[in-house]
């Protein structure tokens, strides 16, 4: 097995002698190359992302951007990265490098003063400066700005940098750059780069100090190895696991990552139901879909921010089996459905039976999550509410996830899921009960909400009270009425 490496700015780099739980950011600053930088160490402030080579949506290679304090070096074994240093064109010996064009325009609009978050803006920006469907907009004569406060005329989307933070430069100029940047050129190598498939998966088998990382090729494989090594930790995008390896010095005597296993990176959509596969990031599906299933469009702006989403999947949110994941509300709302997969076959479990406990499910240590199935058709009437301190890139007080079927004023189905209320995200039965058979009328919805707000066990912690996420429930079955008689009755 050829020793593991990542191509670095274009030169191969070896992992050895760094240990499997080593950072790719811990893994750059000893190698010297220290613009990548560590704030938060959880995937929060941005001021370590780097650009990845990906399989692309629109294209054969996107250049995505990544919390590289969060993903195993060892996870990209074999793989590309671009880091802020790498972006900038070399000349001959003695000449300054050319700056690339995003540098370019935070340098000239002052968006840099400490400049400790700046490489990281550099390379999300990157990645949104790359991005094969963004599309410039006309300029309207009297605004500097088309489109919205959130887009640039340019096409440049400000969501793009939702997981950077800057403490000291102040959001403006950053912006304002992010507008500024034009279309890559012909002759720009990363641009070029986007035509070529990106680097296949290698199978990884990399051992230091008693610590295993393991890539296998198939899934049959993988599956057979969790049957011998039930003690694995899994890891897809390393969201949850990167933050236990950072923050609490969780060393595991043995990684087994799935991110790049064929057969969880599949979506299909069938007659009867749309499967997405387990390691599907959450990005790939938002462009994938592009909407086809609303409730889920409506989710992904909400969820964390773009590099998590980058990174983070639907069977890893479902994995870690986490009360407070904002997935689980939104699926249940869909009626979804989960093959589970081990060594002598699958089985498909309902989400709504998934959950068992508090992180706890019926997933045995050996079976791994292959594939989500949501059925067609879809409700038409949904909403995802998300109540957090922040309005993006937090973490959620309470979820609620909706979707009605309402035919001649009256409630012919209702899904509601719910995050945040009890030990484990939960399906709204009682409201569901209260409103099915009515009509989608204030006096239902109003009796339907006294209801929601005794559904789940809600308990008082920092982010709120009992009280308060009980008072939310109610309220958002009030706003989803609100937001809906005019459309449902006509």
């Amino acid at each position: 097995m050829v020793a593991a490496r990542i191509t670095v700015n274009g030169k191969e780099t070896p992992l050895s002698p760094a240990a499997p739980h080593t950072t790719v950011l811990d893994l750059l600053r000893e190698r010297g190359l220290t613009g990548t930088k560590e704030g938060c160490a959880e995937g929060e402030c941005g001021a370590c992302s780097v650009l990845v080579a990906r399989p692309g949506v629109n294209k054969p290679t996107d250049w995505v951007a990544v919390n590289a304090c969060l993903v195993p070096a060892a996870a990209l074994d074999g793989q590309e990265i671009i880091t802020s240093e790498g972006l900038a064109t070399v000349g001959e010996p003695g000449t300054r490098p050319t700056l690339h064009p995003v540098q370019e325009e935070m340098a000239v609009r002052g968006g840099s003063q400490c400049g400790y978050c700046t490489p990281g803006f550099i390379c999300s920006m990157a990645s949104e400066y790359y991005r094969p469907d963004r599309c410039a907009h006309a300029e309207p004569a009297d605004s500097s700005h088309a489109g919205d406060a959130e887009h640039g005329p340019n096409g440049f989307d400000l969501h793009s940098l939702s997981g950077n933070l800057c403490r000291c430069t102040g959001y403006r100029p950053i912006r304002d750059a992010a507008f500024a940047v034009g279309e890559p050129t012909e002759d720009d190598p990363l641009a070029q780069r986007r035509e070529q498939d990106p680097p296949a998966p290698v199978a990884t088998e990399y051992t230091q100090d008693g610590a295993t990382f393991l890539r296998k090729d198939t899934l049959a494989e993988t599956l057979q190895l969790l049957r011998e090594r039930p003690d694995a930790v899994v890891v897809a995008g390393s969201t949850d696991y990167g933050v236990e390896v950072n923050i609490r010095s969780r060393r595991a005597e043995c990684v087994v990552a799935i991110d790049r296993l064929p057969e969880l990176r599949e979506l299909r959509v069938q007659s009867d139901h749309i499967e997405i596969g387990a390691a599907v990031t959450l990005t790939e599906i938002e462009r994938r879909l592009d909407g086809d299933v609303p409730l889920l469009a409506e989710l992904f702006p909400q969820f964390a921010s773009r590099l998590i989403r980058n990174s983070g999947t639907l069977g890893g949110n479902l994995g870690t089996g986490s009360p407070i994941g904002d997935s689980p509300p939104v699926l249940l709302a869909l009626e979804a459905s989960l093959v589970l997969a081990d060594a002598d076959g699958e089985r498909v479990v309902p989400l709504a039976e998934y959950f068992t406990g508090y992180r706890q499910s019926v997933r045995r240590p050996d079976e791994l999550i292959r594939a989500v199935r949501i059925p067609l058709p879809l409700s038409p009437v949904t909403a995802f509410h998300k109540i957090a301190k922040r309005r993006f890139d937090d973490i959620s007080s309470v979820a609620i996830g909706f979707a009605l079927d309402i035919e001649g004023g009256i409630v012919r189905k209702a899904r509601i899921g719910l995050g945040g209320v009890a030990a484990t995200p939960i399906r709204a039965l009682a409201t569901e009960a209260a409103l099915e058979g009515k009509p989608w009328s204030a006096e239902t919805v109003e009796a339907a909400a006294r209801v929601l707000r005794g559904e789940g066990t809600p308990m008082s912690d920092h982010r709120a009270s009992s009280v308060y996420r009980s008072a939310m429930l109610g309220q958002s079955l009030l706003k989803l009425h609100a937001q809906t008689t005019e459309a449902v009755s006509s």
